[in-house]
């Protein structure tokens, strides 16, 4: 009997963990330097992820550049006018922070490879977001983590060593365009 029960119990503890996998998403973003594929964290960031995705999936972002390097910093982009000022959501507005400090993302920060969005100030999000070239420890935790290149990171590095104007903190002389991005879930 004793066995039956703990068979039993192991077959409940199977059929009702399956649902409880964390479900990857992935977005590949194809660039005229090159691939980079990221790990998206909706557990973390849902409304952001969920605004990137479905940008992405309505093909917003491609033919956009990246309109911003900052030396040894970050690349920046998801600005349809190119100019930093530009960019949209799925909300038809702005929408707020996801700046949880007990998620893994907001705890870890700024490492080199974070993906999160750029804003104007707290709760302005878009579409613009930005990669870091760098970890950036002492960096405020102003802005949403919302993933993680894990593949491609010498195509952000590439893009982060085009020739700038002005120099230091700048648009790319020669664009560095978003050919697509897509998602896979």
């Amino acid at each position: 009997m004793k066995n039956i029960c703990l068979s039993c119990l192991a077959i409940l503890i199977l059929l009702t963990s399956e649902g409880c996998e964390k479900k990857n998403v992935n977005a590949t973003i194809e660039t005229t330097k090159g691939t980079i594929e990221i790990e998206l964290f909706p557990s973390d960031a849902p409304k952001t992820v969920a605004n990137f995705t479905g940008l992405a999936e309505q093909g917003y972002f491609n033919g956009i550049i990246f309109h911003r390097v900052a030396k040894g910093f970050v690349i920046q982009g998801g600005d349809p006018t190119g100019t930093g000022t530009g960019g949209k959501s799925i909300y038809g507005k702005e929408f707020e922070d996801e700046l949880n400090p007990a998620t893994d993302s907001y705890q870890q920060g700024y490492v080199r490879g974070t993906v999160a969005m750029a804003n104007r100030g707290p709760n302005t999000n878009t579409s613009q977001f930005f990669i870091m070239l760098r970890t950036a420890a002492g960096m405020p935790k102003n802005y949403t983590i919302f993933g993680r290149v894990v593949k491609g990171i010498d195509v952000v590095d590439s893009i982060g060593a085009v020739e700038i104007s002005p120099p230091g903190d700048g648009k790319p002389k020669e664009d560095v365009v978003m050919k697509s991005v897509t998602i896979a879930k």
